[in-house]
């Protein structure tokens, strides 16, 4: 069964942006890099991974409330005065574009209020029936990886063009742990890019370990409380003056499964055959001189959705 393709797509656009020279610009001289280069890896990914679905998944907010009010720290280092995320001016002058495209190119894309894109990519990998495959740099969604039901991650954290396939096999040879213990092993070991303090003391090694005896942070709190020994070395205390953190850390970390997802449009994401607007796409085109980076996305679109089932 073709998969469905998840895409986190702030994930794709930023690799693009910093990938791809800003000296790509539109006929104004605006940067369109990371339109184009986002284009380029889809229509790639596409070809290569031929899915039965694809939906772009989006921020709707990149803090979320309820992460913040957990934990404070949570992405404060990347957050403006006004509370927006910090993004280079020429980033962000594409990202509007880019909803515009995929819209216009017929391309289903996903968010809920309040959660983000991990969440929408959680959401959508509980609800389906069938295997699916994640594309994303963000490690924190190794903890989706689900062998029984065939969800794996398509790590880009060497490009698109050398893909790694992460499986519940790949996860524990990386970390020694389950695939299911990564959000646990991640909220001991701390994420300095997400403002994640972790655990004072408590490396990756550490973390693992006590994911391996307990398998998740709820236990290993449960078996403080009734006194059980058994830790590794100095890790009791160390857990015990954390306690506060870990009482709130796990909400955090874990990627939701049940956020309010919509779809737009609301087609469960199959491919388009042809763009459903194709004025708008050759205004946007124009406008912006996609180019080839365009065409190759709708013929590998085009191609795989006409092909007989």
């Amino acid at each position: 069964m073709p998969p469905l393709m998840l895409l986190d797509t702030a994930s794709l656009y930023f690799r693009a942006f910093y990938g791809v020279p800003e000296t790509m610009t539109a006929p104004d001289g605006t940067p369109v890099n990371a339109i184009r280069g986002l284009l380029d890896m889809i229509a790639r990914l596409v070809r290569a991974r031929e899915p039965g679905a694809l939906i772009a998944c989006l921020d709707a907010d990149w803090r979320p409330a309820f992460r913040v009010a957990a934990i404070a720290s949570y992405k404060a280092h990347r957050a403006n005065p006004d509370g927006s995320e910090q993004i280079p001016p020429a980033l962000a002058a594409q990202i509007p574009v880019i909803g515009q495209v995929l819209t216009a190119a017929g391309i289903c894309q996903a968010s809920a209020d309040g959660y983000e894109a991990d969440d929408v990519i959680g959401t959508l990998a509980a609800r389906s029936g069938g295997p699916v495959e994640i594309v994303t740099g963000d490690r924190d969604l190794f903890q989706l990886v689900d062998d029984e039901r065939g969800v794996r991650v398509l790590y880009t954290g060497r490009g698109i063009a050398k893909l790694e396939v992460v499986d519940e096999a790949a996860v524990t040879s990386r970390y020694q742990i389950p695939s299911r213990g990564y959000a646990a092993f991640a909220a001991l070991r701390g994420d300095p890019s997400d403002g994640l303090p972790g655990v004072p003391g408590v490396g990756e090694k550490t973390a693992a370990a006590l994911v391996r005896q307990f398998g998740s942070v709820e236990a290993m709190l449960a078996a403080i409380d009734a006194g059980h020994g058994g830790f590794p070395a100095g890790s009791r205390a160390k857990l015990v003056a954390a306690r506060a953190y870990l009482d709130v850390a796990m909400p955090v970390v874990r990627v939701a499964a049940d956020a309010p997802v919509v779809l737009q449009p609301p087609s469960g994401g199959e491919l388009p055959v042809r763009p459903p607007d194709p004025a708008a796409l050759a205004a946007l085109d124009e406008r912006w001189d996609l180019g080839g980076s365009l065409g190759r996305t709708l013929a590998a679109l085009a191609a795989l959705a006409a092909r007989p089932a």
